[in-house]
């Protein structure tokens, strides 16, 4: 999801490396989970976020819709993203504690958090948002441990591909003006990317490739 702002009002205005110390560990967050509610749409998953639900659930892409995901038109692309339930608006996958119960395999963006990323020629470097986590007092961490996630340059490269192929695809939709086809290449994206299932015995970023080949023959 695109932002329409400025670095400098967002963040201390640096740009950083995955093995860069950033001033973003919240030591364990200390009982709060503000930014696990009120979310809104914002917690969009990519197709490794699926794969990751989906394998550790034992769910099917239709069974995560039926209580925790939703989907949302994200720069004219239909998007999953994960559903803010009850008067307070938290993640549905928050406890009863206020404790994330998907830990281990949770989304990008709540590895990423309070990071971001900011792409440019072809690829991306981290920055700080310096005004979206409450907790004080944060101590530095490396990027790469912060973000917890194996073989980090696989999925590095992997998000940069899939940020470049959705722009590719928005820009093909800004230029259409037959929403037929708008909507049959969405649905077809989602099928392609999110609810046919992955082998979990296979690499997914083999398997990821594969369908990313297929998707730009359309």
């Amino acid at each position: 999801m695109k932002r329409n702002v400025s670095l400098d009002e967002i963040s201390d205005g640096k740009l950083y490396q995955a093995n860069d110390l950033v001033k973003a560990n919240c030591n364990g967050c200390k009982d709060c989970f503000s930014c696990c509610q009120k979310m809104g749409s914002s917690i969009i998953l990519d197709p490794l976020d699926s794969y990751r639900l989906q394998t550790n659930l034992g769910q099917s892409f239709e069974q995560l819709m039926a209580e925790r995901v939703e989907l949302q038109v994200v720069d004219g692309i239909i998007l999953p993203n994960l559903k803010m339930l009850g008067e307070d608006e938290r993640c549905s996958f928050l406890n009863e504690n206020g404790r994330c119960s998907i830990h281990s395999f949770r989304p990008g963006i709540c590895r990423l958090f309070p990071l971001g990323r900011y792409y440019e020629n072809n690829s991306f470097q981290y920055f700080l948002q310096i005004h979206e986590c409450r907790q004080p007092n944060k101590t530095k961490v490396k990027i790469s441990k912060w973000i917890d996630t194996p073989n980090l340059k696989d999925y590095e490269a992997f998000i940069t591909d899939w940020h470049y192929f959705l722009k590719g695809i928005e820009n093909q939709i800004s230029l259409m003006q037959d929403d037929t086809w708008i909507k049959n290449r969405n649905m077809n994206l989602l099928k392609l990317f999110y609810i046919k299932p992955y082998e979990d015995c296979l690499d997914f970023y083999t398997q990821f490739y594969s369908r990313l080949k297929e998707a730009n023959k359309c």
